[in-house]
């Protein structure tokens, strides 16, 4: 009876991520698989029907013109290509930002250590789009423009360029490396830096010799979490970004709600997960040779 009951409570420890994971993420993405064969027509959802019921049989149609257009569609490649090099350069600048807060904050004291975690958890307990538009009423407001200049810089462009899209990328996104990051850094035995330093380690050998190579796991899970939302990204580019700012998401936005041709847009996503889950498969397969060595 007890192992019944053990095996039952294991069962349902599996059971509910499993289920979480068929219902919100495995069935909407095969949702948006059968758009993507579909072809726009009249009615609600604006697609052609996959299956059609006909003299007691079911016949399926599947379109690939939404693929094949792919090919010939030269924005997508051109903002997909956008998408990779702003998720690049934000995972990058926030790695460049957060590691050394992220260290930081791990050798601090614990006081300390719950202080400017609240710090940073704070400001997102509001919205999103909330905490965009406030960076843009900040850029926007000449005041910091005039005190720049007054600092002896020259007069620039602070709102809708690259220098504006990247700052709210980076502000929106350094939480996802520094959280991980982290928590990977305060697991880190402090014994071995005493050990290290006793057999002559300089500081910058133990950091690229012990503290590097065991913070990989946080550092690769922060930026996976940076890297791939970013690409997908349309809020901060539409608002705080240029004219040039045209990124993936943005092209899927308007397939959707202003051209109303959903089995495109539907296409671009699929082709965009697939793209993305090379990546993983890249991290993933670092980490498990580091797991391995």
């Amino acid at each position: 009876m007890q192992n019944l009951e053990k095996s039952f409570r294991h069962t349902l420890v599996y059971l509910v991520p499993f289920v979480w994971f068929m219902v919100f993420l495995l069935i909407p993405f095969l949702f948006v698989i059968g758009i993507s064969f579909t072809l726009p027509a009249d009615g609600t959802p604006p697609v052609t029907s996959l299956m059609q019921f006909k003299d007691s049989t079911v016949n399926f149609t599947l379109y690939l013109s939404n693929y094949i257009e792919l090919i010939h569609y030269n924005l997508i490649f051109i903002s997909l290509l956008k998408s990779f090099k702003v998720a690049f350069i934000t995972t990058a600048l926030c790695i460049l930002i957060g590691y050394p807060m992220a260290l930081a904050l791990s050798r601090a004291k614990k006081n300390t250590q719950i202080f400017f975690l609240v710090l940073i958890i704070i400001p997102y307990w509001t919205s999103f789009l909330l905490r965009t538009y406030a960076w843009v009423t900040l850029l926007g407001n000449h005041t910091l423009n005039q005190f720049l200049m007054d600092l002896g810089l020259p007069s620039m462009a602070l709102l809708y360029n690259d220098f504006s899209m990247y700052l709210g990328m980076v502000y929106c996104y350094l939480p996802f490396l520094v959280l991980p990051l982290y928590s990977t850094l305060i697991k880190i035995d402090p014994s071995i830096y005493d050990a290290a330093e006793d057999l002559g380690s300089r500081p910058i050998n133990s950091f690229f010799k012990i503290t590097l190579p065991l913070s990989m796991p946080g550092l690769i899970a922060g930026s996976l979490l940076i890297f791939i939302p970013a690409i997908g990204e349309v809020v901060v580019p539409q608002i705080m970004g240029g004219m040039d700012s045209l990124m993936i998401g943005n092209v899927i936005w308007e397939e959707f709600f202003t051209s109303n041709n959903w089995g495109m847009a539907a296409a671009i996503s699929v082709v965009l997960i697939v793209v993305l889950v090379l990546p993983i498969l890249w991290m993933q397969r670092i980490q498990a040779k580091r797991t391995f060595v």
